[in-house]
């Protein structure tokens, strides 16, 4: 029992657990927006700004347990760093969904829809190892005392 509670305590579990929230929180943005716009650069901004809010906001107070000062720095610097994984999602989303969609689409039908779904699940996976890094070695560098 005391392994489980280690591990659920865990940095690595923590971000795993609100990285998959966070994740839907952007797939379920970028899907519905999707559907009723067939605008993949709107979707793709206003799911990853949905999803760096709540990113923040969760890494911030559970994942990497900061002090309730100073967040609006933390903020700035986060959305800048997640500006990187923003430019590698647009560039992902421009190649796979509006430029090449055939490449996916093969599999599904030419389904649109779901070539940007499958092409998102893509995207998402490579950015949440990105983020990782990003949040843990340059935005949430200052931990407070777990004593």
């Amino acid at each position: 029992m005391t392994f489980l509670l280690k591990l659920i305590k865990s940095e690595v579990f923590k971000y795993l657990f609100f990285g998959v929230l966070t994740t839907l929180v952007s797939i379920v943005t970028r899907d519905v927006l999707f559907v009723l716009t067939r605008q993949v650069t709107f979707s793709v901004l206003v799911a990853n700004v949905a999803g760096i809010v709540f990113a923040f906001f969760t890494n911030d107070y559970f994942v990497f347990s900061q002090e309730r000062k100073g967040w609006p720095t933390r903020f700035v610097k986060f959305f800048a760093a997640r500006l990187s994984t923003l430019a590698l999602d647009l560039a992902l989303a421009y190649l796979l969904v509006e430029k090449f969609p055939q490449i996916i689409g093969q599999f599904v039908n030419h389904d649109l829809i779901w070539v940007n779904r499958i092409e998102t699940i893509i995207a998402q996976v490579l950015i949440v190892v990105t983020n990782y890094v990003i949040s843990k070695w340059l935005v949430f560098k200052d931990h407070k005392d777990q004593k």
